[in-house]
């Protein structure tokens, strides 16, 4: 099995002539043999660098991709930097999880955040004011090698090998730095395409963060490899330009967040999405309302997937010919579920709820430097999710949360997912909604909701509530949170929401 970068070099070969990047940053497109030349430029400079370990902080753009693929071709491996929040902190704990300096970023980007650069930061626009004549035409002629040739002048390991350093998300607890190897990657991109017809003729926006997973497989690893052609845009809430490039460039594949979704939804117009032939909203259930609100203006469907940082992502997803709405969909090729009794570990028969366990080439090589959490979550080559699930008759899973949010009230579990999911029914569009759980001292723990405002009938609300759900689920608080935390990801900010609910609380809110 090939490695990341050799796979793309082979794409890049064989569709040279092809745009490959319509990078809005920059306002520039490039070809496949650009973007390979470039990679061979960068590549010379990386390799200059010591350590293991090479820090990315770039948004979604060329730059970024060309800084992941130098970066493999020299033998290193990324380490995706999340700059969307706490952009220096997440640059401090990188460094101190993988114990490494150098961190790849670009002034503009610095620029935008209002930041100063730290110790060891390198700009990418003082690299590219390096690059000579010389060694433009010494990479342009490397690039038109056969190449059988130009592999051997590069890194090539093992499929096991790591391919990059992700961070999970943090909304729950402190961020585990994941091992992902070319296999695991790999068998995301080869999979996927099997299930939706993919290939080179396909044309896909780009505009979720690369230090997300989702974003890196979907958004740069997939199309580069089949030789698509991809639309860069560094901004996935800027939902209007969103809206225009995928009406501009005739998109016919997209992936996004329910919540980025949902802007689109509110920002673009009739013929916007008319190309699409694949939608999937993963890292967050997809709620009724957008999916019906797409099909009603779009008259597109939304598939809905599942995935994890530590599988690659994607484990299952809905997509033409197979699909149940509501549920997360089939698992992709040569991937095993199971569902085990939260208590016991005994393996689950259909319709029976439990934990959801996945097994296959996708899942993770571990966390870097927990060996402890890494022996807990995979066993015998199962991976525990630590999300609750069911798998039905025809095969299809069903997403029921994580158990982590799951709250013991009174001794009986409560799905906090699915009363978020019935309140977001009950409330008016322009109302977002988080259900989370504070502690109390007699029942174990209260389920209170945040509102972005409260501009709803409350009593109305909490009297459907009642017909909906069992007394013990229904919220016993509504906290307004005009801004409610949210991750670049898309995910709400659970523990930061939390937070702030348990704060109000304790002060007699």
């Amino acid at each position: 099995m090939l490695q990341l970068h050799q796979r793309f070099i082979k794409t890049a070969q064989k569709h040279s002539d092809k745009i490959a990047v319509h990078d809005k940053a920059t306002g520039n497109d490039y070809t496949y043999s650009k973007m390979l030349i470039a990679s061979l430029i960068l590549k010379d400079h990386i390799s200059k660098i010591r350590g293991k370990y090479v820090g990315i902080m770039l948004p979604t753009s060329m730059g970024c991709m060309l800084g992941v693929i130098g970066t493999l071709m020299s033998g290193k491996i990324p380490v995706m930097i999340n700059y969307s929040t706490g952009a220096i902190e997440n640059c401090h704990y990188a460094r101190d999880k993988c114990s490494f300096k150098t961190i790849i970023t670009s002034s503009k980007l610095l620029e935008k955040l209002d930041l100063k650069p730290i110790d060891h930061m390198i700009m990418v626009e003082d690299i590219l004011a390096q690059v000579t004549i010389v060694s433009k035409i010494k990479a342009a002629l490397l690039s038109k090698l056969p190449y059988f040739v130009l592999s051997k002048l590069m890194y090539g390991g093992k499929p096991s090998d790591t391919s990059v350093i992700l961070f999970t998300s943090g909304s729950e607890k402190e961020p585990k730095a994941v091992q992902l190897s070319h296999r695991n990657i790999l068998h995301n991109v080869d999979a996927v395409p099997q299930m939706v017809h993919l290939d080179h003729n396909d044309v896909f926006i780009c505009i979720l963060p690369f230090f997300h997973v989702f974003g890196l497989t979907t958004n740069f690893w997939i199309p580069a490899i089949l030789g698509g052609t991809m639309i860069t845009y560094p901004n996935p809430l800027d939902y209007k330009t969103v809206s225009d490039l995928v009406r501009k460039y005739k998109v016919t594949f997209m992936t996004a967040t329910p919540s980025f979704f949902y802007g689109y939804l509110q920002k673009s117009t009739p013929g916007d999405f008319s190309t699409i032939r694949f939608a999937i909203a993963g890292a967050d259930k997809l709620p009724m309302k957008v999916y019906e609100g797409f099909l009603q203006k779009h008259k597109i469907k939304i598939y809905e997937g599942y995935g994890t940082t530590e599988t690659s992502p994607v484990i299952s997803t809905n997509y033409p010919g197979q699909h149940k709405l509501g549920s997360v969909g089939k698992p992709i090729p040569n991937v095993w579920l199971r569902i085990t009794d939260i208590n016991t570990d005994k393996i689950l028969g259909p319709n029976k709820e439990g934990k959801i366990l996945v097994k296959g080439d996708l899942v993770m090589e571990g966390y870097l430097g927990d060996y402890e959490e890494t022996t807990l979550r995979i066993r015998n080559g199962w991976y525990d999710t630590g999300d609750i699930g069911l798998i039905d008759d025809d095969g299809y899973l069903w997403h029921r949360g994580r158990l982590k949010r799951f709250a013991k009230v009174g001794g009986e579990m409560v799905s906090l997912a699915k009363v978020e999911e019935v309140l977001s029914q009950l409330l008016p569009e322009d109302v977002i909604c988080c259900v989370v759980d504070i502690p109390n001292m007699k029942k174990g723990a209260d389920v209170v909701a945040a509102v972005a405002n409260g501009d709803f009938d409350m009593k109305a609300v909490l009297s459907k509530l009642k017909k909906e759900l069992p007394s013990i689920a229904i919220p016993r608080k509504f906290y307004v949170i005009e801004d409610i935390p949210m991750m670049a990801s898309g995910k709400v900010n659970f523990r930061e929401v939390e937070r702030i609910c348990r704060e109000r609380s304790f002060n007699g809110e």
